[in-house]
């Protein structure tokens, strides 16, 4: 057994988990696991993005998709219940046919798609190999792609950058940090659980009198 085949075999395994992980986040009701199970879902996606060869991807993808996004979720989850309410039967039977339309799309198009690793396609007939060629005469940088997204495409990563930072912004603002939101809220809840104590004690004097 060759190298190739062990990474075929690892990539039916890393397939096999993500879908397993899938199934089990659309079945599951509780919040927490199923955010703790989205970052899983996102490590099992590096993994396999190792596996195909691209490293710059996984490590994003890691980053962005198990860390940034499982802290956003896990404060998202802190403002609202743990547990989901059940759907009516109509939104299943929608969403399910939203998915296995989009699924059949995907499977049409995939005849169409070039072979992995085909070296005429049009990721490496055009543009692609001018950057293969250039970049360790122009840039002097060994990964071709930290070199593309540094400086052929720099400002597009600039711009890019900007858009992350601006939605984490808008996230954190509607989770209400930095703006009292939550002190205030934290107060409301330990006035009304003053008030309700105070009824119940209340109520406990007049039942003895």
């Amino acid at each position: 057994m060759d190298h190739t085949d062990l990474t075929q075999y690892l990539d039916y395994v890393l397939i096999a988990m993500l879908l397993a992980v899938g199934f089990a986040i659309v079945r599951l009701r509780n919040l927490f696991a199923v955010v703790m199970l989205t970052g899983v879902y996102s490590l099992l996606s590096a993994a396999w993005f190792v596996s195909l060869d691209a490293v710059d991807v996984a490590f994003t993808e890691a980053a962005v998709g198990a860390g940034i996004s499982t802290v956003l979720m896990l404060g998202a989850m802190l403002l609202t219940a743990r547990e989901s309410e059940p759907a009516g039967a109509k939104r299943h039977w929608a969403a399910l046919a939203v998915v296995v339309a989009a699924g059949a799309a995907l499977f049409f198009a995939i005849p169409d798609m070039p072979v992995y690793g085909d070296p005429d396609s049009p990721a490496n007939s055009y543009v692609g190999m001018d950057y293969m060629t250039s970049t360790p005469d122009e840039i002097a940088i060994p990964n071709v792609v930290t070199a593309v997204l540094a400086s052929y495409r720099g400002y597009d990563t600039f711009g890019e950058t900007v858009v992350i930072f601006t939605a984490a912004l808008g996230v954190m603002l509607l989770l209400g940090f930095g703006t009292g939101r939550r002190e205030d809220d934290d107060d409301e809840a330990a006035g009304k659980a003053k008030v309700k104590a105070k009824a119940v004690k209340a109520g406990k004097k007049e039942d003895k009198a």
